[in-house]
């Protein structure tokens, strides 16, 4: 099989004070991305087969740009990509790099809390979510006091670290194609044990994978893979 021309990373500008920047967890979804995709298959998913993905939480919009290059590359592989975020500023901060990277408005853009705002004809439609979801636990339940700030939505996922990520999985169901191979991708950490989930994971239908992991400082990032039992 011809090896496909390695895959550029997106420009990112972030001038927004409350938007999570492109850091380690980032780039270890990309990496992943590089080494997965070629022209027949997207991590063993027929490239043809795919019709919408969506990057959740997209921040800058880093993984939902990198996937419009990936289609620049490869002829085959031709979804919608939607990218959402509970941040206003998020989503004017991702339009502004998709213009910066020449991809004249591609990306679908949803402003809102996890599927709260999406609509419905996008239900059943999914074929891949990626999710760099908050994974850590918040500030108020480890006896630390402070005024909360918007970019907190980026790292705080509630009590244990992963409420957050549960309610993700309730409501991301009726938007998956379920009838299909499905992934969902996520990031966890090591200091949120989300294996603990693993239980609750299966008994709604879906079979966890790890597939990367990085250290950094006092901590393992965690690149999962979620896929139907």
């Amino acid at each position: 099989m011809r090896k496909i021309k390695l895959f550029p990373d997106p420009n990112i500008d972030c001038p927004f004070e409350d938007i999570y920047a492109p850091s380690d967890d980032s780039y270890l979804i990309i990496d992943y991305f590089k080494d997965h995709i070629n022209e027949n298959y997207f991590d063993g998913l027929d490239i043809k087969n795919i019709k919408n993905i969506l990057d959740m939480g997209t921040g800058t919009g880093i993984i939902a740009l990198f996937l419009q290059e990936v289609k620049k590359k490869i002829s085959n592989f031709s979804p919608n990509i939607y990218a959402s975020d509970i941040l206003e500023e998020a989503i004017k901060c991702a339009k502004l790099n998709d213009i910066f990277n020449n991809h004249k408005k591609s990306i679908n853009f949803i402003h809102s809390d996890l599927f709260k705002k999406f609509p419905g004809n996008l239900k059943d439609s999914f074929n891949v979510i990626i999710f760099n979801p908050p994974y850590l636990p918040s500030f108020k339940f480890n006896n630390k006091v402070r005024a909360k700030k918007k970019i907190d939505s980026s790292w705080d996922g509630g009590k244990t670290g992963f409420e957050l990520f549960l309610e993700f999985i309730l409501q991301a169901k009726p938007f998956i194609q379920l009838d299909q191979k499905f992934y969902i991708y996520y990031v966890s950490s090591s200091v949120s044990n989300f294996q603990d989930i693993y239980d609750q994971l299966e008994r709604s239908g879906f079979k966890n994978r790890t597939l990367k992991k990085k250290h950094i400082f006092f901590e393992d990032i965690i690149l999962n893979r979620l896929e139907k039992i």
